[in-house]
């Protein structure tokens, strides 16, 4: 008889298991951006586990609070941005193309989609050290548009990952959603372009914005 671990693999077996397990992980971690994206911090897991079409018990054999699950997509998270701004780095272009690229990325990913919950919950330290391994990487981005003259010269990072954070939040019900927050970013991401000057109010710190980040007490 053909052993099953050598072929195929029953749905049954431990492989079929394992392999419906991790379908399932997706999807909820799929759910769970949208659902703390367009609901917050208070969005029930209940909620999340309909979107992703899982049992609320799948969902808590893998994730045991909502604590651990936001954890879970901020690490996602930023291991994403990190790959997209190294892409960034790589891509030819002028330095708004490129930048406006990445933003865009960003965007579609909902990059800055718990920007709203910030203070709500604990970083694990590694996403703490990769949150400023970004923030390097994002400026030397910037810079490039800078050095260039195509992207103004008062837009800074934090500038950039504050529309990032808005866009991110954005609702995408429908078809229309979607097209008309592609359009007002495309008018955003215009708005960037150098030279120009004569940004309203003083630079944005990066301090004040990490003290948002700072859990309650």
């Amino acid at each position: 008889m053909k052993n099953p671990e050598a072929g195929g693999r029953r749905p049954g077996s431990r492989f079929g298991r394992q392999a419906e397990a991790e379908r399932n992980d997706v999807r909820v971690l799929y759910a769970a951006r949208a659902v703390f994206a367009e609901q917050g911090a208070d969005a029930p897991v209940s909620a999340i586990a309909t979107r992703a079409g899982v049992g609320i018990g799948t969902l808590y054999r893998r994730y045991g609070s909502k604590e651990q699950l936001l954890q879970r997509l901020c690490a996602i998270g930023i291991a994403r941005t990190i790959a997209e701004l190294s892409a960034a780095l790589e891509a030819e272009g002028t330095g708004w193309e490129v930048l406006a690229d990445w933003v865009a990325a960003a965007v579609d990913s909902r990059a800055g989609a718990f920007s709203a919950l910030a203070g709500t919950f604990s970083l694990p330290e590694e996403v703490t050290v990769e949150n400023e391994r970004a923030k390097e990487l994002a400026e030397r981005v910037l810079r490039r548009g800078h050095e260039d003259g195509t992207v103004r010269e008062d837009v800074t990072t934090l500038d950039l990952t504050h529309v990032i954070e808005l866009f991110s939040r954005y609702p995408r019900r429908t078809e229309e959603d979607d097209h008309a927050r592609r359009r007002m970013l495309a008018l955003v991401l215009d708005g960037l372009r150098g030279p120009r000057t004569g940004l309203p109010g003083p630079r944005p710190d990066w301090a004040d914005y990490q003290r948002t980040w700072d859990e309650p007490g």
